[in-house]
């Protein structure tokens, strides 16, 4: 927020300076503010979408749970194979909450009729892992990790 803060000031001052002087001087402006929105973009990087250690430990939860007598990674078994979940949603923290509570509570018609059984010994903290972790294996973006 400061950054944007100081961006626009600098913006205003530029512009302030540059009224009245030549149009070239303008166009300096001009390229000027795309440089600086640039420079902000770049020291602003977007929050991680999951860490190693989650992504791990959802690996670890799923495969030691239940869910792939429904889900495979690839290929549609009773429920959808878990790359396609992973293309059908974007990967942010309300598509992890939505879909944890899912996996706690079951659900049904998103995918078909066969509802998805409810899983209420799995915790949100454990569930929200697991949704990570499926997350990520969307072939179209690579997955977006901090360490």
């Amino acid at each position: 927020m400061k950054i944007k803060k100081l961006i626009t000031a600098a913006l205003y001052i530029t512009f302030t300076v540059c009224v009245g002087h030549a149009s070239a001087q303008v166009k300096k402006t001009s390229a000027a503010k795309k440089k600086v929105t640039t420079t902000a973009a770049k020291v602003t990087p977007p929050p991680p979408f999951a860490t190693a250690p989650e992504i791990e430990d959802g690996k670890n939860l799923v495969s030691k749970s239940d869910c792939l007598a429904c889900h495979k990674t690839d290929d549609k078994l009773v429920g959808p194979a878990y790359i396609a979940i992973a293309e059908k949603y974007p990967k942010d923290q309300n598509t992890v909450n939505t879909l944890s509570q899912k996996v706690i509570s079951g659900g049904s018609g998103v995918w078909g009729p066969i509802p998805m059984a409810p899983h209420p010994v799995i915790t949100l903290a454990e569930a929200n892992k697991m949704v990570k972790y499926i997350l990520t294996l969307n072939s179209k973006n690579s997955p977006v990790v901090s360490k």
